[in-house]
């Protein structure tokens, strides 16, 4: 059997629209991969002092996106197919599927939103912690180790200082910010502002996709629900 009339052309919107789902979840895992690759997060992260790593908080919500976006791929093939063959079985696997990544979803969106600044503070800690240790005078054991680290900080973010510098840190900013004249350290933006921008970019990132995935969601589910019962009560289903 098959549908007709206005239910026919719900078919065929279904079909597009799990097609732009399919698209967006290959989307969402090609953006998941680059974050989880980008030089600039990576340098950071990788980073350990004094026996700690630099927290990997960020990674967390990466690896949730990878996982996401290849579920969306396989839940929109799932979802194109029922549609296509008409069948009930597979469109309510996919209803099925899709409430429970929109409830994920919307989880996920309320625990960003509630942490949304934890990231951007755990590395301008650890960031913090490496500033004292390597401005110290008195020659700790690990102000080495913290000025490499303060390098990398310097260097992938282009700052220099955390913004209210002292005067002992501007006595060896020459050291901890080579290559920067006196008047370039003045004009540095600082690495805690710098942290923020960041991570704050890359979480509106996330933030749009996860918008625009719930938006198709909801008008996927609108109509699979309006397919099924086209399917139910077209001629020949008892």
């Amino acid at each position: 059997m098959a549908v007709a009339g206005c239910t026919k052309c719900i078919k065929y919107m279904l079909f597009f629209f799990n097609f732009i789902f399919w698209l967006a979840g290959g989307v969402i895992l090609g953006v998941a991969l680059w974050l989880r690759h980008d030089s600039q997060t990576g340098n950071l992260l990788i980073l350990q002092f004094e026996g700690h790593q630099a927290p990997g908080t960020f990674y967390i919500s990466v690896y949730i996106l990878i996982a996401v976006g290849a579920v969306m791929m396989l839940v929109g093939f799932l979802g194109c197919y029922g549609a296509i063959q008409e069948s009930q079985c597979l469109l309510g696997t996919f209803f099925f599927f899709l409430v429970i990544l929109f409830a994920c979803e919307v989880a996920a969106a309320i625990w960003g939103f509630m942490n949304r600044d934890t990231i951007s503070k755990e590395l301008i800690n650890f960031y913090d912690s490496a500033y004292i240790k390597a401005v110290d005078v008195s020659g700790s054991p690990s102000k080495d180790a913290a000025v490499k680290v303060l390098d990398v900080f310097h260097s992938t973010l282009n700052c220099c200082g955390k913004g209210d510098d002292t005067a002992l840190f501007k006595q060896v900013a020459t050291t901890l910010c080579p290559g920067k004249s006196a008047e370039d350290f003045l004009k540095s933006q600082s690495c805690h502002d710098k942290l923020i921008e960041l991570f704050s970019e890359k979480l509106h990132l996330i933030g749009l996709a996860a918008l625009v995935v719930a938006v198709i969601m909801i008008f996927e589910m609108i109509f699979t629900m309006v397919l099924c019962c086209g399917i139910r009560n077209s001629p020949g289903v008892y």
